[in-house]
């Protein structure tokens, strides 16, 4: 007997890649309106001298073939390199409050930005301005703004290093520190809590490393989506025998099996390889749970093999030369109890024991994690447990080991490395001074929350965004939207249209940007950009396609622009030298970072160059001068959550999705066909509140009763999708989830949002 599922939900049974990514990719081609030249465009990308994806920050191997790309990657760069206009005459067709009820991937899919535009209330549209115009509009507002902390400057991972660069240089020198970032809401856990443990906040692996692993942990993330050149590394793995051990809630394919379409084999004869050698799906809120499982049975397994007359099977000499601390985690571990790790992880006592025979029988790990670890209210705590369990057997510093946090956007990493911060060290600000001859505040910016509270409350009148879709990416709609409109000035630097473009301000503006495919050419010729991968990798970019209209500017073009209708010849900063070619920025960037030193000749070699990651070589940029071994009390998320109705929310992205960016209505892998309103929920869950497959449902959050005088956040009919995942935990789109997730429901210590760990209650809608 078939039985019938809710609209637009089917069981899909291919493996992840394989001919299904290449009909994927076919048809956004075609979509885009760019067959013929989508095709050689793609051939460019991640190649010596092309340009690096749009996507994800996975690294590019050292022999690059001519098909370095992936299905979600081709996505992201037709996307950014489609034949679609949005010129002056879809602005006249079309209001502001029309555009606001269209769907944000309707939105961007209208294609390119061609002009400068400039909001015009009386008549509700966008209108053309000159740039000149738009600079000494933008400039005179930030001038007489009674104090510069009372404007916010939010950078997405997608601005080059240059541009990055150049955006902090004037920030600072117009006299904030107020840095929202895209980290704030990804990877913010890492780069806070990981330099505390191992005096780094970046992974200490390299794309090599993988080749010398004889095991590899997963935790919390979803490679066959959020970054798939990914699976090429643990395709091969897995073909060469090392056990891939996965911790995620949900079974996602890629995961399970995967066909490569580099593989003329696979391809013909319609196989996969199996990737998870073991896939523990751990609750929701339960990593912290399964981490210190992990480590109770690594102490009994050490003591049983001491009282049997064995060395135990820690890394003893590791421990005692490279780290302190020990002794009190192995006093919190062994003082937690088996039954509240297996309770609250979800897991069995077999299955973590089973983990724990992979872990100790391999020399060296890598444990890579997502933000399957990192946005949770104890995200920086998870990300320390990590660092934690691989210290105990010395994986971290030596060939084929270490941690691996995979980031998203392809130069989240850059961005931080070249001084997008709220938090300026002494070694940042002596740096700006030896470069620039002034010497910035030390005083503590604004993160990304602090950023939207400040605008909220009236404390922040101005925001310049370098990129991004900061009010979609934020938690709480209801607060973030309503404190957009609040602002006196609201610039975003965009290639497409997007819902913070519509949050329109006293005064607002639209600048168009080159993006990563475009060529840019300055007064010295075309000019080259840098990124940062995942991996500490630097290595340059270069466009090639005719841009989108003769009206655009570069990123760094814009950014030197405004400073100089900011500041005019303030700090005798020489903007136009810094434009006229990159290589000078450059320059300044190695004068501020020594790492980067001889940039301009290290990034022209094949491959570009790895940044010093002293923790590779086991060197500890710590106030101790070794690793931490470091402490997470408890093991709940949040231990107030005792209401057995009170299920775990996580926000996940579909396939046809790139962060806040909906490339299409599809979640081919999870079977799920031209919708997203929907809610992934376990069939006893759904039993047990009278609700079957298909039901119209409310996502409510879930407030203790020191909370009951806060209004109730909550998505509205959605329909419950019966779903494998553990019981306790839902899982729902992002970002249409972020209107149940509170803004002040995040880690205290890295400001991250805890998007995969919301309390929630389901109720039949009314």
């Amino acid at each position: 007997m078939t039985v019938k599922r809710p609209e637009g939900i089917e069981d899909y049974n291919e493996p992840a890649g394989g001919w299904g990514a290449l009909r994927a990719v076919a048809k956004t081609l075609a979509h885009q309106q760019v067959i013929a030249q989508g095709t050689a465009t793609l051939l460019k990308a991640n190649q010596p001298e092309g340009f690096d994806c749009p996507g994800c920050a996975w690294p590019d191997p050292k022999h690059t073939s001519s098909f370095e790309f992936c299905e979600n990657g081709a996505k992201a760069i037709t996307w950014e390199s489609t034949a679609k206009r949005v010129g002056l005459d879809f602005f006249e067709a079309h209001t502001v409050s029309e555009l606001w009820q269209w769907i944000d991937h309707k939105l961007e899919d209208q294609g390119r930005l061609t002009h400068p535009l400039i909001y015009n209330a009386k008549a509700d549209r966008y209108e053309a301005i000159e740039w000149s115009a738009a600079f000494e509009i933008i400039g005179e507002q930030l001038r007489n703004l009674p104090d510069p902390d009372m404007a916010e400057f939010y950078t997405s991972g997608r601005a080059s290093n240059e541009a990055a660069f150049l955006f902090q240089t004037f920030v600072r020198a117009y006299g904030t520190n107020n840095f929202p970032d895209c980290s704030n809401m990804c990877h913010e856990a890492t780069s806070v809590g990981l330099p505390l443990s191992i005096g780094v906040g970046k992974g200490t692996v390299t794309l090599e490393d993988f080749d010398h692993a004889d095991a590899i942990f997963s935790f919390g993330h979803n490679p066959g989506t959020n970054h798939p050149r990914m699976m090429t590394t643990l395709h091969e793995a897995s073909r060469r025998g090392v056990p891939i051990i996965v911790f995620n809630p949900l079974k996602e394919r890629a995961l399970e099996r995967f066909a490569a379409p580099q593989n003329p084999v696979e391809m013909v004869t319609l196989s996969s390889t199996p990737i998870a050698s073991a896939y523990h799906q751990v609750r929701a809120g339960g990593d912290l749970a399964a981490l210190k499982g992990l480590m109770k049975s690594i102490f009994e397994r050490d003591a049983a093999d001491i009282a049997a007359g064995g060395k135990g099977v820690l890394d003893r000499d590791f421990i005692a030369e490279h780290t302190v601390g020990i002794d009190a985690l192995k006093a919190d571990v062994e003082a937690t109890d088996w039954a509240a790790i297996l309770a609250v992880s979800g897991l069995t006592r077999d299955a973590i024991e089973s983990a724990v025979d992979v872990y100790l029988n391999a020399k060296n790990v890598i444990v890579c994690y997502g933000m399957g670890l990192t946005q949770h209210s104890n995200g920086t705590a998870n990300v320390q447990q990590v660092a934690n369990l691989l210290m105990l057997r010395g994986n971290i510093g030596r060939q084929g080991a270490g941690i691996a946090p995979i980031r998203g956007h392809s130069n989240v990493q850059g961005d931080r490395t070249v001084g997008i911060t709220e938090i300026p060290n002494d070694a940042l600000i002596d740096g700006m001074e030896r470069a620039f001859g002034f010497r910035p505040s030390a005083t503590k910016g604004h993160n990304a929350i602090e950023a939207i509270e400040a605008i909220s409350e009236g404390r922040s009148k101005a925001l310049i965004c370098l990129g991004g879709n900061l009010a979609v990416a934020m938690s709480d709609p209801d607060v973030t939207f309503a404190a957009m409109r609040k602002l006196d000035l609201a610039v975003h630097l965009a290639t497409k249209l997007n819902r913070s473009h519509l949050l329109t301000a006293k005064t607002s503006l639209i600048l168009p940007v080159l993006g990563r495919t475009d060529l840019d050419t300055q007064a010295s010729g075309p000019q080259a950009i840098t990124v940062e991968d995942s991996m500490s990798m630097v290595h340059a970019s270069r466009g090639f396609l005719k841009p989108p209209s003769d009206q655009l500017k570069s990123e760094p073009a814009i950014i030197a622009g405004i400073a100089k209708a900011t500041l005019g010849d303030r700090y005798g900063i020489d903007w136009d030298g810094l434009i006229a070619n990159y290589d000078r920025i450059r320059e300044k960037i190695e004068v501020v970072f020594p790492d980067f030193h001889d940039f301009n000749k290290r990034v022209r070699v094949h491959g570009g160059f790895r940044l010093d990651v002293a923790a590779s070589d086991r060197r500890w940029n710590t106030e101790t001068g070794k690793a931490n071994f470091l402490l997470a009390p408890g093991l709940d998320e949040d231990p107030r959550i005792k209401d057995p109705n009170v299920l775990v929310m996580t926000t996940i992205r579909s396939h046809d999705q790139y962060n806040t960016t909906v490339y299409g209505l599809d979640d081919r892998y999870r079977g799920v066909f031209g919708r997203r309103d929907v809610i992934f929920m376990n069939r006893d869950d759904l039993a047990a509140r009278g609700l079957a497959d298909g039901d119209v449902i409310d996502v409510e959050a879930a407030y203790y009763e020191s909370d009951v005088d806060r209004p109730r956040k909550a998505a509205r009919r959605f329909t419950a999708v019966a779903y494998n995942i553990p019981q306790g935990a839902v899982a729902g789109y992002y970002p249409e989830m972020n209107s149940v997730v509170s803004l002040g429901h995040y880690d205290r210590k890295s400001g991250t949002p805890a998007y995969k760990g919301v309390p929630v209650r389901i109720v039949r809608s009314l």
